[in-house]
């Protein structure tokens, strides 16, 4: 069966299945549209979370950043894990325990105000809004290859999907979902980089294949794969670092830490389950259903890499001609995601670092190798990275049935993290911002109702925006961490574990760093919003990486400090957090003794 039917009936039979669960787990009360009536068992809550967490920036973009910035692109590893981490020990169980429906529920009763409340919306709606324009570039991606359809086409169907799924059936929908989409994602991950690891090394499990010897030659992969990005000029594998310093990774890992626990889709799933030890298993098994995915995308990335590089570069000293390209690249070249301009009119294709001061792997100048050869600069213009992980086994020729489980499991990575975001934003519309500020005798029927609609204009918002994305779908989501980590973080660990953290301090707190964390990534050069057009735009600013070499994606860890320190300086001077809201942030961190 050709791979376009096969695809439509894979892809088209997991959405008949996510419809259906909408269906059958529609929400009848704001109790199962918000947190799924709180009775969820752990395992499924486990792997519904993972589902939830587990993004495009997961599936689809976490191993093509890691296949072009090798040991760098660590810190997306490090930080996401190392976050769930934080957030199932320091803030998930606490939450929990207090019983409510949202974050912004929390921090308004925590710091006895409605305008610490409606901060903490404005905070969760910019980085929920940020992070779900990733999840719509990887639909976008996903439909514009294996369906043949335009970016724009694939995104809007990918909206009416959502759209049904998550407004039909709120949370108890959404989480019901979502443990079929990890079915099928963990599925389709882990398939094609078995077939993979196998194909390069004999070894079944990819993790243990990244660093064993290949088939033929002898070399390990890594040596391998270290030795062909050499020779054309490019940095070792093993050895890069992202953003040109440690410092840089270690912010950046920091960053994507504390965003990872200051996430409300993710902090919200804990709200589903029946008790504070419930929530504790639930964390246990979302780490061990994420385990899954994350210990094999540093194999599916390496792979890739290498992959790509084979089939452009056949052999030392070869280039690609142009006119026998594989059926793989023919068809990515459709999509606008890859492309190619023949700059010497030789008819190959010229792959290699055309930077200024770039060495071959004995020390040469690329500059003076392509001029020796007549070459005109790098002729690949364009390899998205977000393609890595859905062309890989095409480039691979793995059967097709491989292939369109692959796209299937991309929609769904994409589809569960955008349905978990919506509901967030929806939520704290209408649960808190109009029960509990503007409405509060609005009834149950009512509130349910403007949930809807609120999700509805979140998804049209969303889609807007994923049509134009600022960056490459983890790009993107780095940005949403970003902010998180600057504003919800700090709120929640003050409140949490700081009683004399006061009103005036939480929203100073806030208010500063996020601003602080906005205006360095969109002052920085290079990004800049221009309605109507890409967002990554030329742009004025001061100059890249100015404060200490910190890149925008990475300056959310700085935005927190300064949340902190404001936090501190702002409740030192003035009134002091009344007794009864003191006694309730013990009472929280006091476990409940058994009767």
């Amino acid at each position: 069966m050709e791979l376009q039917t096969l695809t439509y009936i894979v892809v088209g039979s997991t959405f008949a299945l996510y419809i259906g669960i909408a269906i059958w787990a529609r929400a009848g009360t704001t109790g199962e549209f918000y947190v799924a009536g709180k009775g969820i068992h752990p395992v499924a809550n486990g792997m519904a979370t993972a589902a939830d967490w587990m993004s495009a920036a997961s599936f689809i973009s976490m191993a093509g950043l890691i296949a072009f910035n090798g040991y760098g692109a660590s810190v997306f590893l490090m930080g996401w894990t190392g976050g769930y981490v934080l957030l199932a020990m320091l803030l998930a169980p606490y939450l929990r325990k207090y019983g409510k429906f949202t974050v912004p529920e929390f921090i308004g009763d925590r710091f006895y105000s409605n305008t610490a409340r409606i901060v903490a919306v404005i905070c969760l709606i910019l980085a929920s809004i940020t992070y779900v324009i990733g999840q719509m570039k990887g639909i976008g991606v996903a439909f514009s290859r294996f369906l043949e359809l335009s970016f724009d086409t694939g995104l809007f169907v990918g909206m009416g999907i959502v759209f049904f799924y998550a407004v039909l059936g709120g949370m108890k929908g959404i989480t019901y979902t979502q443990i079929a989409q990890y079915c099928v994602l963990i599925f389709a991950y882990t398939v094609p980089a078995v077939f993979i690891s196998m194909q390069l090394t004999g070894n079944p499990l990819p993790q243990l294949g990244l660093g064993s010897q290949m088939t033929e030659g002898g070399m390990s992969l890594l040596d391998k794969l270290d030795l062909t990005l050499k020779d054309i000029g490019f940095k070792e594998y093993t050895t890069a670092v992202l953003g040109g310093s440690k410092l840089n990774m270690f912010v950046y890992t920091l960053t994507l830490m504390i965003g990872t626990a200051g996430l409300p889709h993710v902090i919200i799933r804990f709200f589903t389950v029946p008790s504070v030890k419930a929530a504790r298993y639930s964390a246990a098994w979302a780490l061990v259903f994420i385990s899954l995915l994350y210990t094999v995308a540093p194999a599916v990335g390496a792979m890739a890499r290498l992959n790509l590089m084979t089939t452009i570069e056949p052999a030392a000293g070869e280039q690609l001609v142009y006119a026998d390209r594989p059926q793989w690249f023919i068809n990515w070249e459709k999509t606008g995601l890859l492309k190619f301009e023949d700059k010497n009119g030789d008819g190959k294709i010229q792959y290699y670092n055309d930077k200024k001061g770039a060495k071959n792997g004995a020390g040469k100048l690329m500059s003076e190798i392509a001029a020796e050869k007549g070459w005109k600069g790098n002729e690949m213009v364009k390899i998205d990275r977000d393609i890595m992980v859905l062309a890989n086994p095409e480039i691979a020729k793995l059967p097709n049935w491989v292939i369109a489980l692959v796209a299937a499991g991309g929609l769904a990575a994409a589809l569960s993290t955008a349905a978990g975001l919506l509901l967030a934003i929806a939520s704290s519309i209408s649960h808190d911002l109009l029960k509990g500020v503007f409405m509060p005798d609005i009834t149950e029927k009512g509130e349910l109702m403007a949930s809807r609609i609120a999700m509805g204009g979140a998804v049209m918002v969303a889609g807007y925006l994923g049509l134009h994305p600022p960056d490459f779908a983890a790009g993107t989501v780095a940005i949403a961490f970003g902010l998180a980590a600057a504003s919800i973080f700090p709120a929640l660990m003050m409140g949490i574990f700081f009683k004399k953290i006061n009103r005036a301090g939480a929203v100073a707190g806030m208010i500063a760093g996020i601003s602080v964390t906005m205006l360095y990534v969109f002052q920085h050069k290079g990004i800049m919003f221009v309605p109507g057009t890409s967002f990554l735009m030329e742009g004025i600013g001061m100059g890249k990486n100015w404060f200490f070499g910190i890149s925008p994606n990475a300056f959310g860890a700085i935005g927190a400090i300064v949340n902190f320190v404001v936090a501190y300086g702002v409740s030192s001077v003035t009134a002091e957090t009344p007794k009864e809201i003191q006694h309730m942030v013990e009472d929280i961190r006091v476990p409940v003794a058994k009767k």
